[in-house]
């Protein structure tokens, strides 16, 4: 029987920890756009947050760390019926799996990339991530980090990304309704969520975002490019979360002719004679 209830189950994160207003708001946007359960897969890497699928009750995949967005564009080329979603860190998603997130914006593919961004690698014990601020002090970094930190939505844009957001786990609803809005729009969405990490990052504290995240308002022109790259550039004293930059663009399966052709690929025949002709020929 199909249910638009999406059950969670109990987790192994830290108490205060900013994955679980991620999953409950993850949880609420399914349910509000009308999804089951059996029609959306989540993908995932290695990492806290990459352990989000394990923890609701959809289709998931758990992959190599950084490899779970190939596995997700996979999914949905092969069934574009599903509603595929990335859901994971900011080192999964930034680091290790940083070229699959730059040429799997290029391709297009109508999939949801939320990244949990705590600046900072929570399951291995605290080393500085890709977005982790210059002088940040961890385990590993004992004199601070001394590498520039990676803008992702600054880099999503630039790249040619249609629907780049922002948001932050003390935004609740604001965060919902992103993430409903990334879900609907068709092609790469990428949504980098500000959260905190309570155990290894002390300097990017709830507190801390909470004093200099602000809600972009409607006077705000989410279509303009160079506003957009400009406003992804503004981290500091003040941080501006919502919808940065929205294009509507053509998807890898509206611009790849065997896949625009209405039947997707898993519910296609295959022709085993052909396919033996093929296997010969190259004997």
């Amino acid at each position: 029987m199909k249910t638009k209830t999406f059950c969670t189950y109990e987790t192994a994160w830290c108490p205060g920890c900013g994955n679980f207003t991620i999953l409950e708001c993850l949880k609420i946007a399914l349910e509000q756009l009308g999804k089951n359960p059996s029609e959306v897969l989540i993908a995932a890497g290695i990492g806290q947050a990459a352990k989000t699928p394990q923890y609701i009750n959809a289709n998931a995949f758990c992959g190599l760390h950084g490899r779970s967005l190939p596995a997700a564009v996979a999914a949905k080329i092969a069934n574009e019926r599903l509603t595929v979603i990335v859901d994971t860190g900011d080192g999964d998603s930034y680091g290790e799996g940083g070229n699959h997130f730059i040429h799997n914006i290029r391709r297009n593919v109508d999939i949801t990339h939320f990244v949990h961004d705590n600046q900072i690698y929570g399951l291995t014990k605290g080393q500085a991530s890709p977005t982790s601020m210059i002088g940040l002090k961890t385990g590993v970094q004992i004199d601070g980090n001394f590498n520039e930190p990676l803008n992702p939505v600054l880099l999503a844009i630039a790249c040619g990304a249609g629907f780049v957001a922002r948001a932050f786990t003390g935004h609740k609803e604001h965060l919902i309704a992103l993430m409903k809005q990334a879900i609907k729009y068709k092609g790469y969405a990428l949504v980098d969520i500000l959260q905190p990490c309570v155990s290894f990052n002390k300097t990017n504290t709830f507190t801390w975002y909470n004093r200099r995240v602000y809600e972009l308002d409607e006077s705000y022109n989410h279509k303009n490019k160079i506003d957009a790259m400009q406003k992804a550039m503004e981290f500091g004293d003040r941080i501006p979360i919502g919808l940065l930059y929205r294009e509507d663009k053509v998807t890898f399966h509206q611009k790849n002719a065997i896949l625009n052709q209405g039947t997707p690929l898993l519910d296609r025949k295959t022709d085993l004679n052909y396919m033996n002709q093929l296997i010969k020929s190259y004997t």
